[in-house]
């Protein structure tokens, strides 16, 4: 890849990446609704602050990575959905209908190498995208704003891996169909796809939940709530690289047609055994501030003491927000500390409003060691006061409240924010599509 060829390659398709009116389209886009985030979110934040001097509300909860940064890239997550698919699209879509895809299978090189050089050239037109993004980052820290390195470094991967996918999706519903139209229509269906089982997988365990958790959607979420799964940046690393190897079987318009479908039956065997060997890994890290997805240290140790299975049966209906709070602040740290866990959601409605003739609703069971007791609430206290008991441990010395997370409130405005993204931003995009054509 250091050869002269593969730099040609890459100088060929970054000149191709100008010329596409939907990667600029996609600048334009991507800077007005950062700066809509922008400016929303930071306006939000000085009202939870304490705007004009007042008490702030809730100070704990307030850090910039929930209520600045994660609303400003969300702007990503919309164009990684919507928009860049279509930017990936174009660069195998434009040759296939203009004829220039023949001449390019007959220049040196594998088509593995070419394919190779148009993801590396999508990739830095994603980071280019991110440049609005970077430069809402500066203007919160020139307002003031605190920001925890690692927990904004994990963000960003976890929007990289987002549009690593888009981009992979991209390229291989190209390959796969004769027009970029029909490719558009391939990648919506995967994307409504993946959010119909999102809603399924919704309170129901189990093999669809586990499927779930590696949605775009989902794994984004992780991502953003400072939590960096091993498993998730291994099974969305692999699913785009799938996707440029469907892309070379079908690009290779020298082998039949059979041929081509035996191979792409192959690489789909092989690609899900990785991804199944990829989504074991259970290693995780909490690279939060205020480490939100971790138990205090004292629990953790006593938890890992546990080396019997722990079987944990809710009923409690997915719309239930007794249930969102059990798992965004129990089980989620319990998958990260207990290796042998086992979740069953037991209620048969998504409201709960058809459970009220049920004597169990509501109910928590824990069984460990052939023992089982059951409990309603769900505050995380009770819930490990609980286990411990079923498991004969006693509970550990817990940190005094005063220790804890504190928050970073800032009541600031968004100064020359929409001048820099509303007007400063279009006039470069336009100027630099207007000189880059000339």
């Amino acid at each position: 890849m250091r050869s002269r060829s593969f730099l040609q390659l890459l100088a060929k398709e970054f000149r191709e990446l100008l010329a596409s009116r939907a990667f600029w389209l996609m600048l334009l886009f991507v800077g007005l609704l950062v700066g809509h985030g922008f400016i929303t979110a930071v306006g939000l934040y000085a009202e939870m602050s304490g705007t004009g001097g007042g008490p702030a509300a809730l100070p704990q909860g307030l850090n910039s990575l929930d209520g600045v940064i994660v609303p400003t890239w969300g702007a990503y997550d919309l164009a990684a959905t919507l928009l860049f698919p279509f930017v990936a699209i174009r660069t195998i879509s434009s040759e296939k209908e203009s004829g220039a895809l023949k001449l390019l299978l007959q220049l040196p090189g594998t088509l593995i190498t070419k394919l190779t050089a148009k993801g590396v050239v999508l990739l830095l037109a994603w980071l280019i995208a991110w440049i609005p993004g970077a430069v809402a980052i500066v203007l919160w820290r020139s307002y003031g704003g605190h920001v925890y390195a690692p927990e904004t470094l994990n963000l960003l991967l976890g929007h990289g891996l987002r549009g690593l996918l888009s981009g992979g999706l991209g390229i291989a519903a190209a390959a796969l169909t004769d027009g970029a139209a029909s490719a558009a229509i391939v990648t919506l269906a995967f994307t409504v796809g993946t959010w119909a089982l999102d809603f399924v997988a919704a309170g129901r365990g189990g093999l669809v939940q586990q499927l779930a958790s590696y949605t775009p959607t989902a794994a984004l979420r992780s991502f953003e709530q400072g939590l960096l799964r091993l498993n998730a940046v291994a099974v969305i690393a692999l699913l785009s690289c799938a996707g440029f190897g469907l892309a070379a079987v079908w690009l290779n318009t020298g082998r039949t047609i059979r041929s081509r479908l035996l191979r792409t039956l192959l690489l789909l065997v092989v690609a899900a055994g990785l991804v199944w060997a990829g989504a074991s890994l259970r290693k995780t890290w909490d690279v939060s501030e205020n480490r939100r997805n971790s138990f205090s240290l004292q629990d953790e140790a006593t938890l890992r003491r546990i080396d019997q299975p722990l079987k944990i049966t809710i009923f409690l209906s997915p719309e239930d927000p007794r249930l969102t709070d059990f798992e965004q602040n129990v089980l989620r740290r319990l998958r990260r500390v207990l290796g042998k866990l086992e979740v069953e959601y037991a209620a048969s409605s998504r409201t709960g409003l058809f459970e009220t003739g049920d004597d169990h609703y509501g109910e928590i069971w824990y069984e460990l060691g052939g023992q089982r007791v059951v409990e309603r609430s769900t505050i995380e206290e009770v819930v490990l006061d609980q286990i411990y008991q079923l498991a004969k441990l006693d509970p550990p010395q817990r940190p005094n409240a005063d220790e804890s997370f504190g928050g970073f409130p800032l009541a600031a405005q968004p100064k020359h924010a929409a001048t820099i993204f509303y007007i400063v931003w279009p006039l470069v995009v336009i100027v630099t599509w207007w000189v880059s054509r000339r």
